[in-house]
């Protein structure tokens, strides 16, 4: 067994790990039972010669290599999200490079299921901002998507947020866009713990109310709409949205804080799942929606219970900042040889907070192999005058 010096409850202490890492097992996305997306994250490229708070820098190949990653384990690809960093240092020209790269990755796979961000990031929030000029953004995007032969995913909008004046605004946005799109979309509802710049969307800072409204645009719209991801962490708003859904839409979670039971679902529906702790945590997922698929609930949620608290801390307050946490993994778990992000963003926890990630990925069973990701978090402890 191995065991690091740790940084925990204020003190150094000695961590023995003890989690046996879940086995890698290849899988389709037609065998789960659910459609189940991954928010992809990107990897830094760290040998650039940039300014990383100002220009990013991608190493395309480790990139493009995690998605098909999460391909042989039979999940979706959710691209150029937030997970990806977008609006938080990957701009429009970076999320359009990406998406065309991987869906060309894509196309060369049987059943490789993945779904675009397409928003309004590229037009900055202000003043001159009507709606009019809104729509346009959203259609630049879309149109991006549409022709590289991508589904959409409807992000929330910035700009949209700033410039609304009442619910209605949201549904003449919504209204026109959604008439004009050539297959059903994914609406993605992004919560203000996600991105402070998105309280009171469709027009009201109180959840329940701003629900009547996405709700009045997705059934006015249903044949154009696949399903809606719902970014809130409460499980209550979320099963009652997905109870009121029309039939033919589905309700994606994107509740980082009770995914498990929210897919396992209750006698009147479940969810799906379009999650950015699917990145993190790819090879219990996919385990989990294989014994889901079997019927065997049990094994469902030994796999994915012990997740929880791991996702729970990787996306706590501020939650924007959980892609630290994300990219952090994916170093400790040798999908990248470095702890580097886009836009300067590994500093956006602090010591503490990794290490007792390194001690919940531990219990998760999620360390790939034990004794590297070890090695690895001493290398970031040491540069911290850890030793």
């Amino acid at each position: 067994m191995v065991t690091i010096n740790l940084p925990l409850d204020g003190r150094i202490t000695p961590y023995t790990l003890t989690g046996t890492p879940i086995p890698l097992a290849r899988r389709e996305a037609k065998s789960f039972p659910r459609v189940v997306f991954a928010a992809a994250h990107v990897v830094a490229d760290p040998l650039a010669d940039n300014d990383p708070w100002l220009t990013p820098a991608i190493d395309w190949e480790r990139t493009l290599a995690f998605r098909h990653r999460l391909w042989d384990l039979g999940l979706g690809v959710a691209e150029a999200m937030d997970t990806a960093q977008r609006g938080m240092g990957l701009g429009w020209p970076e999320a359009q490079e990406l998406i065309r790269r991987a869906l060309a990755e894509a196309r060369g796979r049987s059943g490789a299921l993945i779904a675009c961000g397409a928003g309004t990031d590229h037009l900055a929030p202000g003043p001159d901002v009507t709606l009019d000029t809104i729509i346009r953004a959203y259609e630049e995007q879309i149109e991006t998507v549409e022709a590289a032969g991508g589904r959409i995913i409807l992000m929330a909008s910035r700009a949209l947020a700033a410039a609304a004046r009442s619910p209605d605004d949201y549904v003449k946005v919504y209204d026109r866009i959604l008439s004009q799109v050539r297959e059903p979309v994914i609406i993605h509802w992004l919560g203000e713990m996600f991105d402070p710049a998105l309280e009171g969307y469709w027009g009201n800072r109180d959840h329940l109310a701003a629900m009547e409204t996405c709700l009045d645009v997705i059934v006015a719209h249903a044949a154009k709409v696949d399903g809606i991801k719902v970014s809130l962490l409460s499980k209550e708003k979320e099963i009652a949205m997905r109870r009121r859904l029309p039939k033919s839409v589905r309700m994606y979670t994107g509740d980082d804080f009770n995914y498990a039971e929210l897919i396992a679902g209750d006698e009147e529906g479940h969810s799906d799942a379009l999650l950015g702790i699917f990145d993190a945590i790819a090879p219990a997922a996919s385990a989990a929606m294989a014994a889901l698929g079997a019927d065997r609930q049990r094994e469902f949620f030994d796999l994915l219970e012990p997740t929880v608290p791991l996702s729970r801390h990787i996306f706590k307050a501020p939650t924007r900042f959980y892609k630290t946490g994300v990219v952090f993994l994916a170093y400790l778990n040798g999908l990248q040889d470095h702890f580097t992000m886009i836009g300067g963003q590994e500093s956006a926890r602090s010591l503490a907070h990794l290490a007792e990630l390194f001690r919940l990925a531990d219990r998760a069973r999620v360390l790939a192999d034990p004794e590297q990701a070890a090695e690895r978090m001493r290398r970031v402890l040491a540069v911290h005058g850890v030793v």
